[in-house]
């Protein structure tokens, strides 16, 4: 059974959503706080997919809007606001959940905040990562990986080998600076959206699947 909450930030608020693992043990679980991509919601098709298979793996899940999308505004914040948002969110879960253990994380840009809160020393048991933006689509020499050497948690990171966003030379270069524990992932054939075509012979509800049951593995390890 999910819960909603209204987060305040500063003088506004967002909603976010907690759903308890499927087995029922709510507070006790691990926990995900969840951020969305760039063009998408916290009640979008990716991020509701995620959180099941999350939710199937023994980890609770919080989605939440960041303020633009609460305001229907199409362009995203600036990065400190997505932080304070983020962070917020998470201060609120805690206290309202009480969970074993607190992972950070999300899609895309989603994932990007959290890696930069992760960077500026504030405290979770762990980071995952969920299509990583690396860089924009076509732009390499773009890349934001000047925060990563700056994490110092735990860190599970999937992209797919198609993904427009994440040239995995780039990124296992990038990585050769990190000195956190950083499980890199890669999807095969599997793009931004973690899509994958008829031809590789998995769905794309298997490969999220894939990415829930590593998840749940990794947590647990933790």
């Amino acid at each position: 059974m999910s819960t909603e909450w209204r987060v305040a930030v500063g003088d506004d608020s967002v909603r976010a959503v907690y759903e308890p693992v499927e087995t029922g043990r709510g507070g006790e679980s691990a926990l995900f706080v969840c951020a969305h991509g760039a063009g998408g919601s916290m009640s979008d098709r990716g991020v509701l997919a995620t959180a099941g298979a999350m939710r199937a793996n023994g980890i609770g899940v919080v989605r939440f809007n960041f303020l633009y999308k609460e305001k229907k505004r199409g362009r995203p914040d600036h990065m400190r606001t997505l932080m304070q948002v983020f962070e917020a969110v998470v201060i609120h879960a805690l206290a309202e959940v009480r969970p074993s253990r607190v992972i950070i994380g999300g899609r895309s840009m989603g994932g990007r905040a959290g890696s930069m809160l992760a960077a500026s020393g504030f405290t979770a048991d762990g980071l995952l990562l969920l299509a990583y933006p690396l860089h924009p689509p076509g732009k390499l020499d773009q890349l934001r990986d000047g925060h990563l050497p700056l994490i110092q948690m735990p860190v599970l990171c999937f992209s797919g080998t198609r993904d427009e966003f994440c040239a995995r030379a780039l990124m296992e270069q990038a990585l050769t600076k990190v000195a956190a524990s950083w499980d890199m992932r890669w999807i095969d054939g599997a793009d931004h959206s973690f899509h994958v075509l008829k031809s590789s012979g998995r769905s794309d509800a298997e490969v999220i699947a894939e990415i829930g049951r590593i998840s749940g593995e990794w947590v647990a390890g933790l």
